[in-house]
């Protein structure tokens, strides 16, 4: 896999782990903003993860459920969308691009669980070329997360529409040289392989879904039934064709991440926002770390002298 020249940036160093901000950094601004990425950036980020889902017309946005919701976004006049809000799907950039994404509705469950949030004035869902123009002046590597749509009528053509998307675009940007194809679709990551054999791919996966992670979301994903593999995740992913393991923390194991480097794989563990978990998974000897809270994982890492 050492043709891979990006996985570099997403590989564990001497300093221990990778950090990766999750949705820019979530715990601290609203998430997947132009000014979270920045903000990452700033304190100096290894990585940033962020969801791409294709509007009415077919612009590719940054936006992580596919539909707009009102725990984290208003309409044009400032009041709330409803929960679940409109499909982004149905909705034209021009429609979704009216949309406030700058605070979130404290009076929800996702609005009590991050209320640490900063509020922005009149932040706006992003297009990916947006955000890649922003990541082509910065030093920062990408985990670009496809999502690719449930209710898709064809769905060999929305992996295919999107990953020649998404492909077309970080190739515009000039990124190509610091971005992982990362998605919980692994039918989409097959297209990628396909169409670009040069950018590394980064299979997510969820087997046991967690009540507390599911309650910020009533959003469906396209992702296989992993309850019925018949060899390890990190088998999985490398007959696959994969370069990256993306396990849910709580699932993670450390004979899998021994299994998965032994694989030649690079692991990176998501959403790791506790000390405890955070200290935890750098123990195990995680490539890297993505997370809502970035300076805690910094933090952690200080503290042991590593970073």
């Amino acid at each position: 896999m050492s043709q891979f020249l990006q996985l570099a940036g997403f590989r564990a160093g001497p300093d221990g782990p990778r950090v990766s901000g999750h949705r820019g950094a979530r715990g601290v601004l609203p998430e997947n903003t132009l000014e979270g990425f920045a903000f990452c950036q700033t304190i100096g980020v290894d990585s940033i993860e962020f969801d791409v889902v294709m509007t009415k017309d077919r612009v590719p946005v940054v936006v992580h459920n596919h539909t707009l919701d009102g725990s984290l976004a208003r309409d044009a006049s400032g009041l709330w969308l409803p929960d679940p809000g409109p499909r982004v799907a149905e909705m034209t950039f021009q429609d979704l691009r009216a949309c406030d994404i700058g605070a979130a509705n404290r009076a929800t469950e996702y609005g009590r669980r991050y209320s640490d949030q900063a509020r922005l004035p009149s932040a706006r869902v992003p297009t990916l070329d947006e955000v890649l123009a922003f990541a082509a002046k910065s030093d920062l590597y990408l985990f670009v997360e496809m999502k690719t749509d449930p209710d898709a009528p064809d769905m060999e053509q929305e992996r295919r529409d999107m990953a020649q998307a998404v492909v077309a675009a970080v190739r515009k940007a000039g990124v190509a040289n610091r971005v992982a194809m990362h998605s919980f679709d692994w039918g989409i990551l097959d297209v990628c392989r396909k169409i670009a054999p040069d950018l590394p791919t980064s299979y997510l996966s969820y087997v046991t879904k967690n009540p507390q992670e599911e309650a910020q979301s009533a959003d469906r994903t396209v992702e296989p039934d992993l309850t019925q593999l018949t060899m390890s995740l990190p088998q999985a992913v490398a007959d696959a064709g994969g370069q990256m393991w993306c396990p849910f923390f709580m699932e993670v194991t450390q004979e899998q991440v021994e299994e998965a480097h032994a694989l030649g794989l690079l692991v990176n563990a998501w959403t790791v926002n506790s000390v405890r978990d955070i200290n935890r998974m750098i123990d195990m000897g995680l490539d890297g770390i993505v997370t809502d809270f970035p300076g805690r994982v910094q933090d952690c890492l200080l503290r042991r002298n590593l970073k």
